[in-house]
């Protein structure tokens, strides 16, 4: 079976996909043990956030400097922990967790960090999930009356200062909460479209294993029986190099009429097979009313046969039942020829519509010592398989006289 080449798990542009997203869409990405490296779009992004923070900061130090009830002191203070928390903006993605409970606590001393503040949390809000974003917003909503309780607006009242910061945070979590979803979903369908890729590549090499299992199945049924003929016939020939002419020349008549019939048997196989139809290509398949045909040419072979056929109805038994007592009734004579030569086979085939059919291949023991044959056992694997697919069972066997039988029985509605 040829190998089925593996679909890249990612080909649209790299460059544009966060480090962190495109890690779940391909993890061939990243390098083993090591994190995912800055994408284009994450330098990008990480540079404008850094930006951003350093804009809010400066916007900061103007109102700071203007607000009577803040020190000298305090304000250069503020100024240095609001550039110190605008300088770790770049560390957001390798610590978003950490970074935003430092926020927290730099937000809540520093005015300038305001900026840096809401980056981090949104961050955190990207990249973890909400009971961490829900521990720390509300840890900052929380802190935010109290903010305004000590260091008062100069411009703004406490209430509207307030309500503003607070939904502020509110606005910055859902938006980072949005943003997660969508890598989400993204995530989900593309693992959805991994695993159905992956089932159509399943379900392509269960059904080339099938047609393979179909073919060998096929072969043995049909073509064991013709060659076991040529086996015999070009046995008696090997053995009887003295026969009559009239004889040898019936032996040769068979033989090739064997050989006729196992190719046209192949032919039909493979046309059947590639049209995945069986009665659409190829000759009829055999039914019931071959079985006397087949009868008479193990006969002539050299077999003891007697056919004891009882079935009401015999025209009305559907093609696929009879299909299956035919190559069951096959396999029992292909068998016998090769493990029991010499004695006398019985086929048996019986019922009527709504009773069902029965069909029994039976055999005595044979004289003496018969020297091994070669075989797996598969043609009574697959005989089993076949009369399960149509809805009726399969036995086979030793009786207890030291013979084999092989009996089924299949349902005619």
């Amino acid at each position: 079976m040829p190998a089925v080449e593996t679909p890249a798990l990612f080909t649209g542009r790299r460059w544009f996909i966060p480090s962190a997203l495109l890690h779940e869409l391909d993890p061939d990405a990243a390098r083993a043990g090591r994190r995912p490296r800055r994408t284009a779009r994450d330098w990008v992004v990480d540079f404008s956030c850094f930006v951003l923070a350093v804009l809010v900061g400066a916007a900061a130090i103007e109102a700071l400097n203007d607000n009577p009830h803040v020190p000298e002191g305090l304000a250069v203070v503020d100024q240095l922990i609001g550039a110190l928390a605008c300088a770790a903006v770049w560390l957001r993605r390798r610590w978003p967790l950490g970074l935003a409970v430092a926020m927290s606590a730099a937000t809540f001393v520093s005015d300038t960090a305001g900026g840096a503040g809401l980056i981090a949390l949104f961050t955190l809000a990207v990249h973890r999930p909400f009971r961490y974003v829900a521990w720390v917003g509300g840890i900052n909503v929380a802190l935010v009356p109290l903010y305004y309780w000590l260091r008062p607006d100069a411009d703004i009242p406490y209430v509207l200062s307030v309500l503003f910061a607070g939904l502020l945070t509110l606005a910055i979590v859902g938006w980072g909460m949005f943003v997660r979803s969508k890598r989400q979903l993204m995530v989900s369908l593309r693992d959805r479209a991994r695993r159905a890729e992956t089932e159509a590549r399943l379900r392509a090499e269960q059904a080339q294993r099938l047609a393979r299992e179909a073919i060998a199945r096929e072969m043995h049924d049909v073509l064991a029986h013709r060659l076991t003929l040529l086996s015999v016939h070009a046995g008696a020939l090997e053995f009887r190099p003295d026969a009559p002419p009239a004889e040898t020349a019936r032996a040769a008549g068979v033989i090739r009429e064997s050989a006729h019939e196992a190719l046209q048997d192949l032919r039909e196989i493979i046309g059947v097979l590639r049209a995945g139809e069986p009665d659409d290509t190829g000759r009829p398949q055999p039914t019931l009313a071959a079985l006397d045909t087949l009868v008479a040419e193990s006969r002539e072979a050299g077999m003891k046969v007697a056919l004891d056929q009882r079935v009401d109805d015999a025209g009305g038994v559907p093609s696929s039942v009879g299909r299956t007592a035919y190559r069951i009734a096959q396999e029992g004579l292909t068998n016998a020829r090769k493990h029991a030569p010499g004695t006398e086979v019985t086929v048996t085939v019986t019922g009527g519509p709504g009773t069902g059919l029965t069909v029994s291949v039976h055999n005595p023991p044979p004289e003496g010592e018969v020297p091994p044959v070669p075989g797996s056992g598969q043609g009574l694997i697959g005989l089993t398989e076949r009369a399960t697919l149509a809805g009726g069972r399969l036995e086979h066997g030793h009786t207890p006289e030291g013979g084999f039988e092989v009996r089924a029985w299949l349902p005619w509605g």
